[in-house]
């Protein structure tokens, strides 16, 4: 916040307090003797400023308590007594500053940490890829977390693309390893799987051999699941698309004529299938070229406002596709759902939030940067 056309003013706020103590002590009365109030200086300093400016402050400050006091008469001299006060001042306030100093760097090495984490989950997908226009929202209930237990991806492949959106019960770094995991299975049986029910049944396996290994290391959550929609364009149809859903909300399509919810039945979440041995039924639905496929987490359709209403995605999108057709591109798409959540809840979410928008490309050069994929 304090900087100046790139650079950084954090030196001013702490030198004018110094210049008005000054200016205000050779002002007033010999009774009124505010200069040990320059011991706020090297405090302010410590608050904002590096270690070595907060020395310097503290220098400064008992630099200028020197002359300033020195140039009254004797009796209204404020002597040794206040000098020390505003000498330990000075010390105080620059350890306070080593000390902050270090935290900061240690907050800024985690930060680099959970950014690394969350690439790893949440791989930046390349423009178009997989013939797929694309865009995605995430947002974590924990602002400080940056990163969560929603997840999604695209696989291209030779049997068409899949893509992949889901939530895995739970909260915490036992949520994002299980995050991982599933995504590491999708990548490799998206691509090299025929079917995609194999998809699904090769996420299910991952799903139990995972809570084995929690399960044996003695961890409290070996009983996590995750819902998800696992979604596969076939090479040989443009005009479908096939769908699994794992205990999710169904994908919407939507498009220039409105906002629709796609039949695609639906199933138990991944790491569930012990309670009903059949697996989750897959449906091809039909889609139009115009038409984007929105997936969100419960982020999105848990979010309440001030009267604990729920959040009306698919009504909200109607009314926003009729004001603005372009809604339906991808891009557009996802922060129309994260503004719409966020001004619904009004800011406070209660889970993370995903939003996540595909579409088939139309062309080789596409619909414009505005529309193409955005990640936000």
């Amino acid at each position: 916040m304090l900087r100046l056309r790139g650079r950084s003013i954090t030196w001013l706020p702490p030198l004018v307090l110094l210049t008005a103590i000054a200016i205000a002590d050779y002002n007033t009365t010999g009774e009124f003797r505010i200069i040990s109030w320059i011991v706020l200086v090297p405090g302010i300093a410590a608050a904002i400023c590096g270690i070595w400016g907060t020395a310097v402050f503290a220098v400064l400050a008992m630099s200028v308590y020197t002359v300033v006091d020195s140039a009254w008469p004797h009796q209204f001299q404020a002597g040794l007594p206040d000098f020390i006060l505003v000498a330990t001042g000075g010390i105080l306030a620059t350890l306070a500053c080593v000390v902050r100093v270090r935290a900061e760097r240690r907050a800024l090495h985690m930060r680099d940490v959970t950014d690394t984490v969350r690439r790893t989950v949440l791989r930046p997908l390349p423009p178009r890829w997989g013939g797929l226009e694309h865009a995605g929202v995430y947002l974590t209930a924990d602002a400080q977390a940056r990163v969560g237990g929603d997840f999604y991806d695209i696989q291209p492949g030779p049997y068409g693309t899949r893509v992949l959106v889901g939530d895995v019960q739970g909260k915490g770094l036992g949520a994002v390893e299980t995050a991982a995991v599933l995504l590491g299975t999708f990548r490799e049986a998206g691509y090299h799987e025929a079917e995609l029910m194999k998809v699904a049944d090769r996420l299910e396996e991952r799903m139990l051999r995972h809570r084995e290994y929690t399960t044996a290391l003695g961890r409290g959550d070996g009983d996590r699941f995750a819902t998800a929609v696992l979604l596969g364009f076939p090479v040989d149809r443009t005009d479908v698309v096939d769908a699994v859903v794992f205990g999710h909300e169904a994908p919407l399509a939507v498009g220039p004529r409105g906002v629709r919810s796609l039949s695609a039945g639906g199933g138990l979440p991944i790491g569930c299938r012990d309670l009903a041995p059949d697996p989750p039924p897959l449906c091809r639905v039909p889609v139009a070229a115009d038409e984007t496929l929105l997936v969100v987490t419960d982020g999105v359709t848990e979010a309440r406002d001030g009267h604990g209403d729920f959040y009306r995605l698919a009504e909200a999108l109607t009314r926003g596709v009729a004001a603005d057709p372009r809604v339906v591109a991808p891009g557009r798409l996802v922060v129309a759902v994260r503004d719409g959540t966020l001004r619904h809840s009004r800011g406070h979410l209660a889970d993370d939030t995903t939003a996540f928008a595909v579409r088939r490309t139309r062309g080789p050069r596409g619909e414009g940067p505005e529309e193409g994929r955005s990640r936000h």
